[in-house]
């Protein structure tokens, strides 16, 4: 096969070679050792010495034009300057022989140059009503230069701004070039002048002449051009039309101005049981008259006037009057003649305008720049009813069948229909159950010994009661009632009231409630529940800070000394003392100085959340061993057969171009998340917990790269676990408030200690701090 130098292979390209009469296959099998085999050795391809891959049959043509010696692509041009285009704006003049206005036609062009073999293509924008047929001129080919050069080809040194080319016996002068153009021709050593004018068409600038000297006709409202205008744009305006006669009144009114079609429709908005649920339309859709002196009889309006009818029924001749002698012209409302205060006559009905819609007052002030727009008041009549008021609406008293929901229901609607539930609530709160421990008030001492769970859901506000049992003590346990809503007490049963059910607010250590007519005493809460109340204190008031402290410090003010001595027996010197170590109290001694001077004025929910706000233990380390959760993550990404560790570091520096050594935790953990990593999310906190991280708190990029690299060195055999559990326990801290914080408590209260001061004694310490339990004596 033969080949043109310079072209890719395709078809066209290749020609076959006529002298050639052995066409020899290649050896597909060798003997090697004895041993017959397939041969599948691929010849190398020849290499260049500068790096690049060359092929011998397709060297570059014409390229090496623009280069200085052994300086230019060592690659094929069709592949070093694949999809490389220089794009030329030009124009040529094409004679006209019609036109004695204009001699010639300027018409402009595109030439785009194709790099990889040196063809050419030119395309003539089209333009909308220009009369002649537009699009490609010249398809993509090579051009030979004219005579005497007629052998050769245009090149791109042939192409520039403002310079004139030959293309098949038509001058195109050449005007601009893109950017992409201009650089181009510029690096490889080619001065690009700048744009120049093209030429201006002689009749396009005598059309433009004689569009400025014809004067401005009138605008002609064309009906359908009216109608893609405005198409559904309505000026809406308020109404009323006052029929305040025996049997009438205050009609309340919308005058509705379509734009489309200069038509007007009114409708009526009927007034809550004034006897007029019929239809709303007041007046159909269409042009309003403005004169009505009452209905026409028949015959009496005519399109037309016949005159001089002669001959029988059968065969009639007449003569249409052309002048239409006798007819009246109609006048129509308009959308000048609408604006508040304007009456209306709409065939015979005086209607008022008192107001208009937003939309209405922007196309007004728009179009016609009013901008005053005061409503005016619609008279009303002394007869008329009040407007029905539904939240004063009194239903019948409860008859106790069913819930009070399914009473009101059937009240409301002659339709039954089923007590609509907050579905929104349900999602937001599924699973959220507060649980208190309690125990009976009874004159009976057995059931004073009884243990109780009660379990408050707060996706649907209902209670359930559970016993806890006991052994040998005659209770069996399990469920005392089941899970429902509980009325509260000290309501009437069967009224028409709305009954008022026990709200989370309602529950706090230290309070009493009545289930079912038992009186239960709440003494605990689990540290779900009360890490809950804590987070929400703005809808339980019990663990609301800022209002126990205020309460405190109102109690305390007065008696601050007594407060810190019965905490603190031997407190002389406390506030030097604090500055220098850290105090420490128990619960039961806080606990009991504030029963001691508040009484009853202060719960038991209140000071446990005092002493957990301001305790002084700390929750324990970190349970996660690095080995272990190493180990995990290996044996996932082996498992999973995952290998995009090059791809993931590339990600991480194109998310942090300037390599900083730490990322927030965020921003890595979505990292992992996002790219498919083989990791559950129990195991992705495990081993971000196990990182290292600087002091704010971010991970080491380094260090995670490392910890999953299972390529360098071997994990630890680790067998299947569940990685939710068992990995790193996570136990919740449950021994928060039992040791407080005397020192930040002071120092929250901000009250005045007027201690004495007196010789120190000695104490019991534990590395800085001390406990100080109210029975010792020691310093603070």
């Amino acid at each position: 096969m033969l080949r043109i130098p310079g072209m890719p292979l395709l078809p066209g390209t290749l020609f076959r070679e006529v002298n050639k009469v052995y066409y020899p296959k290649s050896q597909t099998l060798l003997n090697f050792r004895g041993i017959p085999m397939l041969s599948d050795r691929q010849h190398p391809m020849p290499v260049d010495p500068a790096g690049a891959v060359v092929d011998i049959s397709c060297p570059p043509a014409a390229a090496h034009a623009l280069y200085p010696p052994r300086s230019g692509p060592r690659l094929p041009p069709w592949l070093a300057y694949d999809k490389k285009v220089l794009s030329f704006r030009a124009y040529f003049k094409q004679t006209l022989q019609e036109n004695f206005h204009a001699p010639y036609m300027v018409r402009h062009v595109k030439i785009y140059y194709y790099l990889e073999d040196g063809t050419l293509e030119i395309h003539e924008p089209k333009v909308e009503n220009s009369g002649i047929v537009q699009g490609c001129v010249l398809h993509r080919q090579r051009v030979p230069k004219p005579p005497p050069c007629e052998n050769e080809t245009l090149s791109i040194i042939d192409l520039n701004v403002d310079k004139t080319v030959l293309i098949f016996d038509r001058n195109y002068h050449i005007v601009d070039c893109d950017r992409f153009t201009r650089n181009f021709l510029n690096k490889r050593g080619i001065v690009v002048p700048d744009p120049v004018m093209a030429a201006i068409d002689p009749a396009e600038a005598v059309r433009k002449r004689g569009q400025v000297r014809a004067s401005n006709p009138p605008e002609k409202r064309h009906p359908f051009a009216q109608f893609l205008k405005y198409d559904r744009q309505i000026l809406k305006f308020q109404a009323y039309w006052d029929d305040r006669t025996d049997m009438g009144d205050v009609r309340k009114l919308e005058v509705c101005y379509y734009l489309a079609d200069d038509t007007i429709e009114v409708k009526e908005a009927h007034i809550r049981n004034s006897g007029r649920d019929g239809p709303t339309v007041f007046l159909k859709r269409g042009r309003l008259q403005r004169e009505f002196d009452g209905m026409l009889l028949p015959g009496q309006q005519t399109p037309v006037t016949l005159l001089n009818v002669l001959g029988s029924a059968r065969n009639v001749r007449y003569c249409i009057d052309p002048l239409n002698l006798g007819s009246k012209e109609i006048l129509y409302y308009s959308q000048r003649d609408l604006q508040i205060g304007s009456v209306l006559n709409v065939y015979g009905r005086a209607v008022v305008i008192t107001d208009m819609d937003p939309f209405t007052k922007q196309y007004y002030r728009d179009h016609y720049g009013i901008a005053e727009f005061t409503p005016i008041p619609m008279p009303t009549r002394s007869d008329v009813c009040k407007p029905y008021d539904k939240s004063g609406r009194m239903l019948p008293p409860f008859n106790g069948w069913g819930s009070y929901e399914d009473s009101a229901g059937n009240c409301m609607s002659i339709v039954i229909k089923r007590p609509k539930t907050d579905f929104r609530k349900f999602i937001k709160f599924d699973r959220y159950v507060l649980r208190f421990g309690a125990k009976m008030l009874s004159t009976i001492r057995e059931n004073c010994e009884r243990i109780f769970v009660i379990s408050y859901y707060m996706s649907d506000d209902t209670m359930q009661v559970q016993e806890i049992a006991v052994r040998n003590s005659g209770f069996l346990g399990g469920v005392f009632m089941k899970r429902t809503r509980v009325l509260m007490p000290g309501q009437e049963k069967f009224s028409c009231k709305q009954p008022q059910y026990y709200r989370p607010c309602n529950f706090f250590i230290g309070g009493t409630m009545s289930i079912k007519d038992f009186i239960f005493h709440l003494v605990s809460a689990d540290e779900f529940t009360l890490m809950y109340m804590e987070h929400h204190p703005e809808q339980f008031p019990h663990c609301n800070m800022e209002l126990i402290l205020e309460k405190v410090r109102k109690a305390l003010e007065p008696r601050m000394a007594q407060f810190v001595s019965s905490c603190v027996p031997d407190c002389t010197d406390l506030e030097k003392k604090m500055e220098k170590r850290t105090v420490f109290v128990s619960f039961e001694s806080l606990k009991g100085a504030l029963v001691a001077l508040m009484g009853n004025t202060i719960s038991d929910h209140e000071i446990i959340s005092l002493c957990r706000h301001f305790s002084g233990e700390q929750a324990p380390p970190n349970a996660c061993a690095r080995d272990k959760v190493r180990a995990s993550a290996h044996l996932e990404i082996k498992r999973s057969l995952w290998n995009g560790r090059d791809e993931l570091m590339e990600h991480f520096h194109h998310i942090n171009p300037t390599n900083k050594p730490f990322l927030p935790e965020a921003q890595v953990r979505s990292t992992l998340r996002g790219f498919r990593m083989p990791f559950t999310l129990e195991l992705i906190d495990n081993i971000l917990s196990v990182l290292n991280r600087n002091d704010c708190d971010d991970i080491e990029v380094c260090d995670l790269m490392n910890f999953i690299d299972v390529s360098c060195t071997k994990g630890c055999d680790m067998p299947p676990i569940n990685y939710a559990f068992e990995l790193c326990p996570k136990l919740p801290f449950q021994y928060k408030g039992r040791v407080v914080d005397f020192g930040c408590l002071l120092k929250a209260l901000n009250l005045p200690l007027n201690l004495p001061s007196s010789k120190a004694q000695p104490t019991n310490m534990i590395g800085d701090a001390r406990i100080l339990p109210p029975s010792a004596i020691t310093d603070c």
